[in-house]
């Protein structure tokens, strides 16, 4: 899930233009500050790790934000109230804390959205095209679409993936993610496994 939301947060700021990716590579292109908490801290984070450098490997970022980068999500999210942190103790001696939705009608919306362009067939945004193309690629198809057979949504997922639904260089970016949010993948699978 984290290189999923790195991923995102990374994508959000190419579709607002403050970095780009090109081929493997990532450049920061305007510093100036989105509007948006959680991207502006991101992209500072970015400026701040590309300093000396003009540019550096996508794959490196996504490493070292996907630790940070659910963590930053969630705390946004509870800034804006759809989600609220519950704190309690297991057994009476472990911290555990859970985040539970307190505004619905985000997630509702956004499922509608995904529902309309995975399932309808409607011509995707910018955005849900994006979201699309990082889901399937990190193999998520189970979280957006939990009560179907990943068969029946693969192909379409794949087909907007792919397609023609953004700026070149939004779609080149999306395409760079994926092969190294694959990469990352496989990496830490395969080292997981030993």
């Amino acid at each position: 899930m984290g290189w999923a939301v790195a991923g995102g947060l990374l994508l959000e700021l190419v579709m607002a233009g403050r970095v780009t990716v090109k081929g493997k590579y990532l450049e920061l292109a305007d510093e100036t500050p989105t509007g948006e908490e959680l991207l502006d801290g991101r992209l500072a984070s970015i400026a701040t790790w590309l300093r000396g450098r003009s540019k550096r490997r996508v794959t490196d970022w996504l490493t070292k934000d996907q630790a940070k980068a659910v963590g930053a999500a969630v705390e946004r999210l509870c800034a804006r109230g759809v989600v609220s942190m519950e704190e309690s103790k297991v057994f009476g001696v472990f911290p555990r804390r859970r985040f539970p939705e307190a505004d619905g009608t985000v997630e509702r919306a956004l499922r509608e959205r995904l529902t309309a362009v995975v399932l309808g067939g409607a011509e995707p945004d910018e955005r849900t095209a994006g979201l699309v193309a990082l889901l399937h690629a990190a193999k998520l198809h189970r979280l957006a679409f939990p009560d179907l057979p990943r068969g029946q949504v693969t192909a379409r997922m794949a087909e907007i993936a792919v397609g023609q639904w953004a700026a070149e260089s939004v779609r080149a970016a999306i395409r760079d993610m994926q092969a190294a949010m694959v990469a990352v993948t496989t990496v830490t699978v395969i080292a997981a496994g030993s």
